[in-house]
């Protein structure tokens, strides 16, 4: 069943009343194993009884604070924050603070297709997960019967088809998928809108070209950000094995039922001979085992680790993209240093030819202004073309001054 984004508008309406009946009550949206959803109103406390998470894990879900990505493996869920996606995945269940987010509504649809296929309904988690470990034991006897006899042929199991994913790991690659595809989608947005805008910038700059490469050096150190937070966190977990094998819920429950029905057979044998005060000690004895034997529970991670290489490598290869983009951005921003660098050097050189100039011709303002003293001289009395002569001789030799000068300034690299 798909659960229709209009029935999320109306209980985001109700969200506000809902959360003042009572302190820590929220809307949650859950969706089960089978792809049916509802929203429930359940307060904090509730959800930390159903999930067995403590009050730190469930802030990294507040929407009102601002955690980074984070994926947490616990004894009976698992936590995840990557973008918009806050959830609780459980071996039977995925809750979810309600949200009228489109990209919420789109991954709770994603979920509900991927978990809702008719080869999932059929079993349970625990019977899948029985099935599977059926299916190891037939290959590990297949094997030493290899080795003994290399001739022999191999017995495949009796349900031989392809490995069924645990409803956890489902639920988990639902919300590895979404996040790296809002994050694919933001920087595919971001790279059109992106090298257009340098190349115009190389081209042409202006103030408004200058603000939108701006604005888009911005965006791209927020989302490079981002990408980087959740590739920290896949790697982290890649490196720990621990953290890993807590994730494997569904196992953990098959463990813990098996070792529950074995120690409940031990019990029914031993009340025959024992006491009530025996049985109390032999039921403290049994719990200390069941712990002691979740504890030390290992399961083979290499299921988990694929999927968790295969949205790894998805995250690296958008990291990378934004790398590229910002050694373009930063090539961009080399160029047109040194385009202004050199309209710089064009100022100074224009600067330094105009005081030239101004030099020059404060020598020919120097001769005029001698030649206009009241001073009696002879050349007064000669004829008018003396005057010119005089004139064309200190403008010629002002614009011989000029060139000598501006010779020497090229000769000594000045100018």
């Amino acid at each position: 069943m798909v659960y229709p984004p209009e029935d999320l508008n109306r209980a985001a309406v109700h969200a506000a009343p809902a959360r003042r009946k009572g302190i820590g009550t929220r809307l949650w949206l859950v969706v089960s194993e089978s792809g049916k959803s509802h929203v429930e109103e359940v307060g904090k406390h509730s959800i930390m009884r159903r999930t067995g998470l403590p009050a730190r894990d469930l802030r990294v879900l507040d929407p009102m604070l601002s955690y980074p990505s984070t994926i947490l493996g616990r004894e009976r869920a698992i936590v995840v924050n990557l973008e918009h996606i806050k959830a609780i995945i459980t071996a039977a269940e995925i809750l979810m603070i309600n949200s009228t987010n489109p990209l919420v509504v789109q991954f709770v649809i994603d979920l509900q297709d991927r978990v809702s296929t008719p080869s999932d309904r059929s079993n349970s988690p625990l019977e899948r997960l029985e099935g599977d470990l059926q299916d190891k034991n037939h290959a590990a006897l297949a094997s030493n019967f290899n080795r003994d006899d290399p001739n022999a042929t191999v017995l495949s199991p009796a349900g031989g088809g392809p490995k069924i994913l645990p409803f956890e790991f489902k639920a988990l690659e639902v919300c590895l998928e979404s996040a790296c595809r809002c994050l694919e989608s933001e920087t595919q947005t971001l790279e059109d809108e992106a090298y257009p805008a340098l190349d115009e910038l190389t081209s042409q700059i202006s103030t408004l070209n200058l603000e939108r490469v701006r604005q888009i050096k911005s965006r791209l150190v927020a989302i490079s950000g981002r990408v980087q937070k959740v590739r920290d966190e896949l790697e982290h977990l890649l490196d720990d094995d621990n953290d890993m094998a807590e994730m494997y819920l569904t196992e953990k429950l098959v463990e813990s039922s098996r070792e529950q029905a074995s120690l409940r057979e031990e019990s029914g044998i031993e009340e025959v001979q024992v006491d009530d005060q025996r049985y109390e000690e032999s039921e403290a004895d049994h719990s200390e085992n069941n712990s002691e034997i979740s504890t030390a529970f290992k399961p083979n991670i290499e299921e988990l680790e694929s999927l968790l290489e295969a949205y790894f490598a998805q995250i690296d290869g958008i990291s990378q993209k934004l790398a590229n983009m910002n050694e373009y951005v930063d090539d961009t921003e080399d160029f047109i240093n040194i385009m202004l660098d050199d309209k710089q050097n064009q100022l100074l050189q224009m600067g330094v030819m105009l005081s030239t100039g101004n030099m020059i011709l404060n020598a020919g303002i120097v001769v005029v202004g001698l030649f206009g003293m009241n001073i009696h001289i002879e050349l007064y009395d000669g004829q008018p073309k003396q005057f010119w002569e005089t004139v064309s001789g200190t403008v010629g030799g002002c614009l011989a001054l000029y060139l000598i000068a501006v010779g020497w300034g090229k000769k000594r690299n000045l100018i």
